[in-house]
């Protein structure tokens, strides 16, 4: 390669660099142009916006100190309700015990007076109706003895026979 032909590759990379720069500058220009214009039309909105989110902050801090009203409201809600459950489960419990003691009372109760109706039936049985047996047995033999000695002369064979079958 003579110095000719390399003078001419530097002198067609040297154009070619200035193209490729003066096309960036081209771009970068119009970048430029757009930024413009998008500033223009976001510099009206900026006041706006500043203005949302200074409402937002406000009301962000409102909220903020309603959550902690609500947070301590709920949290005395929760332990009051906590304090009532655990005494009504004592009362339960308590409600129950006395339950228990009163039915074992009550059964016991009952057993006794089962035991003294039974105890009156057999004193009522061996006092009142063994006498009355006794005596009706007495009185049946009275009348038999009455009604033997009452009987006049010879019995008839109607009556020897059911004597006699009486026996047997």
């Amino acid at each position: 390669m003579d110095q000719n032909t390399l003078l001419i590759l530097l002198i067609i990379f040297v154009a070619l660099s200035a193209v490729a720069m003066l096309i960036q500058a081209a771009m970068l220009i119009g970048l430029f142009v757009v930024a413009r214009k998008l500033q223009q039309a976001v510099m009206p909105i900026i006041p706006q916006v500043e203005g949302i989110v200074g409402t937002t902050r406000r009301t962000a801090e409102r909220v903020e100190k309603h959550v902690e009203k609500i947070g301590s409201i709920s949290t005395s809600i929760l332990d009051t309700t906590r304090q009532q459950v655990s005494k009504i489960d004592e009362l339960l419990t308590d409600a129950t015990t006395r339950a228990k003691v009163q039915m074992e009372r009550a059964e016991m109760v009952l057993d006794d007076s089962m035991t003294r109706v039974q105890e009156t039936v057999t004193a009522v049985q061996s006092g009142v109706l063994r006498p009355i047996r006794e005596v009706h047995g007495v009185l049946a033999g009275l009348r038999t003895f009455f009604m033997y000695l009452g009987r006049t002369g010879r019995p008839t064979v109607d009556h020897a026979t059911a004597d006699e079958e009486m026996f047997i």
